[in-house]
Order: C-alpha cells, then structure tokens, then sequence
C-alpha cells in the first residue's frame, strides 16, 4: 500500500509537472516549470538508516572478579578479539584482556604485602621489647617491696619516727608495684592491638595479592554458550574492537545473539522525532538483500536524546521489530527504515519545493490564468517529497518550482491565512505556557505536602 501511494503520488506530480511561458512587453519569454496542486492519499513518512540487533542476547563480559572493589583496576584494554561473525561452542575462546595492566598493579600490590609483612615483625619485636622492658620494672617494683618489709620489721626497735617512715616507704613501694602492674596490662593491650592491626593489613595485602593472581588468571575470556560472536559497543556507539576499552561499568565485549528474533536499531533526529510512536508500521530494506522488503513495527522511543557522534545534532534511539522470516539476516545488517508516521486518504498536497519561506511566511507561486502572485499557504505535515496544504490552494492550481523575474514587484495573497497562522501559534504558545505553570504548580504542591506530613 505503502509503495502504491508513493507511486502514484509520484507519478501525478510528473503527469502535472508543465512548461508553460510568460510573455514580458517585449518578444522575449521565459519559461518556468511549474506543477499542480494534487488530491489524493497522503503518507507522513520518516526515513532512517539502522542496524539489525537479536532481541535477546547473551553477553560476553568482563570477568566477575573485576567487579571487587579491592581489584580497583578501573578499565582494561581488549588485546585479542576472534573474527566477528565466528560460531563458537561453550567454553570456547573469544578474546583476551590486557595482562600489562593487571601485571604493574599486581606488582605495586605485592610490594605492599612485602612492606605489610616487615611492619608485622616489625610490631611484633617492638611488642616483645616493649614488654619485657616492663616485665623487668614489676619485678624491681616487687623487689623493692620486699626490701621495704625487710627494713620495716627490722626497725621494730627504732623509734616511732623511724618505723613511721618505714610504714610509709612500704606503702609507697606496694602503691608503685600496683600501678606498673596496672600499666602493664594496659602496654600488653596496646601491644596486641598493634600486632593485631599490622596482622590484619598484612592479610587484607595478601588477600589482594591472591584476588589480582585470579584476575591475571581470568583474562583469557570464553563464551558462555554456543552461538555466533557479534561485538558489542562502546558508549559512543563504535564497535568493540583490538585496543578497546572495557570496564566493570561497560562490561560487554561481544554477545551471542538468538537470531530467530531481530530488532533493527535505528536513530531518529529530533526535528521527525515527535512523529515516531511505537505500534507504527515500518517498511524495512535490507542493503544486503536489495530484494527482500519486510514489514516492521516501532517496539520502543527513547525519551532522552544523545549527541549523535562527531555532530552537534541530537538523535532518538528506536527500535522496530522485524517481522516475517528472518532466516537468512545477520546482526549488524544495515537496514532502510521508512516509518510510516501519518496516513491522509484525501487531501490536498504539492511537491515541497515549490514551497518558499521568508522570516514570516510560507508562500508559492500561484499561475492563475497566468497572472502570478506571491499566495500565502497554511502548510501540516509533510514526507520526504511533498507537503500537505491545509488553507491557500486549490485542486489543480498551477504552481512554479522557481521564482519569477518580477519576484520582488508581486503583491502577496492571503494575508488573512497569515493571521489564522499567527493566532494558531500565539495560541499554542499560552497553552503551552499555561500547562508548564499547571506542572509547576502541582510540584511545588507535592513538595510542601511532604513537608507538612514530615512535620
């Protein structure tokens, strides 16, 4: 139907597509082309190129391990990678990451298991010193005890001065005895706690050491099942490739994709996107197979936009389920997408580029009998070739692809056309406006309703 219409379209802008003359006030003419005004079916269409993609998909990723915060190698270059399109069997290989990578960051880790190990024994000698230095003050302390006792009972003939200072001496001694041995017990706490402290660095640095010889370990990637090897992308869109970079965060190397259900991944720009809704039927060309023609349904419409690669242009991201027989289609065939966005059974339209503009307005020639005029015209939707005419035009009206000589001397027709367009828009403008306001409102209304319930 699609191609029918497009067709026919076609071939009535031909059939009306005329020369005709205007003669000046002299014998000179010029001869301008010019084309009618049609009736008829009208498709709104949307083109775009994309990709084919499996709808599901297994992936071929990063290994786990990489994922362990004590690894903290953050990104990791693929240095081999087999042939895209290779049929592989579970556990086969598919590719290899950067060893260097892992190697300087194993080596730093173990060099801090070396300094980690010397600290250790390092805490322990301090520890065994420290307290044996103590243990020697207890037993002086407890020596001086005894000492004190002994000149105590021996001062039992003395007078009351001299066994008062002898009292006084062996309470002196035993209070001294009793708070080394308090410290003691502390400085033996304090000593085991930085024992306890350099052990337990020690086993995190081997335990590191250990993770990254699994990581070393695990850079030889394999499939997890069997299929047929596609690569996957980076964040800009670009292949995986030799000298890629991969990551915890962008894990996917390449994918196993189930090609008994495909997808074409396209990109819509942002002046068509508004058109493009999901459940629109596609018509789908496949650049590898000129003959095959599918049929195809809009699946999903990115909300966000991205900038598309080396532009300033921003695209939509769409999915189009293909439908029909898939048999003989490859992941990453370039496909030829023709969203068919709009459909006017009848309607009036003309080719687009007999369409001028100004700052202001949109007009076209309009030959009347030739007498040409500048005719202002309320413009809707519009496809690749043509434009639909709401106000301005009628069924057969002849219109020139080109200016005239005597541009700048024609009046304009239909200025009134201009103010239904300037009212529509000033218009649209205040709803507009007025639903952003509404949307304002209701925000700030949710936001001190949770304030309120909070307090």
């Amino acid at each position: 139907m699609r191609k029918k219409i497009i067709f026919t379209s076609v071939i009535l802008i031909l059939l009306s597509a005329a020369a005709f003359i205007i003669f000046s006030g002299t014998s000179n003419k010029k001869v301008y082309i010019a084309s009618s005004v049609q009736r008829g079916p009208f498709e709104v269409l949307v083109y775009s190129s994309g990709q084919l993609e499996a709808q599901s998909s297994e992936n071929i990723v990063v290994p786990e391990i990489l994922r362990n915060r004590n690894v903290r190698i953050y990104e990791i270059k693929i240095t081999d990678l087999i042939e895209e399109g290779t049929v592989v069997d579970s556990g086969d290989y598919v590719a290899s990451l950067d060893h260097k990578t892992v190697e300087e960051v194993l080596v730093n880790a173990q060099e801090d298991l070396e300094q980690a190990l010397n600290n250790f024994d390092d805490a322990k000698m301090d520890s065994n010193l420290t307290l044996s230095n103590y243990r020697d003050i207890i037993v002086n302390a407890k020596e001086e005890v005894e000492e004190m006792q002994i000149i105590l009972d021996e001062s039992v003939y003395e007078s009351p001065a001299v066994i008062r200072k002898a009292e006084m001496d062996l309470e002196k001694a035993k209070r001294k005895l009793k708070q080394e041995t308090s410290a003691y017990v502390l400085r033996e706490r304090q000593a085991v706690s930085k024992v306890e402290r350099s052990y337990m660095e020690l086993k995190l640095r081997q335990e590191r050491v250990d993770l990254l010889l699994q990581v070393y370990n695990s850079l030889k990637i394999k499939a997890p099942k069997s299929g047929m090897v596609i690569y996957g992308r980076d964040r800009t869109r670009e292949k995986i490739k030799v000298g890629s970079t991969v990551s915890p965060w962008m894990p996917i190397i390449a994918t196993l994709p189930d090609l008994s259900s495909m997808h074409s991944l396209t990109y819509v720009n942002e002046i068509d996107i508004s058109k493009v809704k999901t459940n629109q039927k596609v018509s789908i060309g496949i650049d590898a197979l000129p003959e095959k023609v599918l049929d195809g349904e809009v699946i999903s419409v990115a909300n966000i936009g991205q900038p598309m690669p080396k532009s300033d242009a921003k695209v939509f991201e769409v999915k189009i389920k293909v439908k029909g027989d898939v048999s003989d289609l490859k992941p990453a065939m370039t496909t030829s997408n023709i969203i068919q966005t709009d459909l006017f059974k009848d309607t009036l339209f003309i080719a687009s580029e007999t369409v001028f503009k100004n700052d202001s307005l949109q007009y076209v020639f309009l030959d009347l009998n030739g007498v040409i005029s500048k005719q202002i015209v309320d413009l809707g939707e519009e496809n690749e070739n043509f434009v639909l005419i709401r106000k301005g035009l009628n069924e057969n009206d002849k219109i020139l692809f080109s200016p005239p000589e005597n541009e700048e001397d024609l009046a304009f027709q239909g200025m009134d056309i201009y103010k239904e367009i300037k009212e529509r828009k000033l218009k649209e403008e205040k709803e507009s406006k007025k639903s952003e306001n509404g949307n304002l409102i209701s925000s700030k209304t949710n936001i001190s309703g949770g304030e309120s319930s909070k307090n």
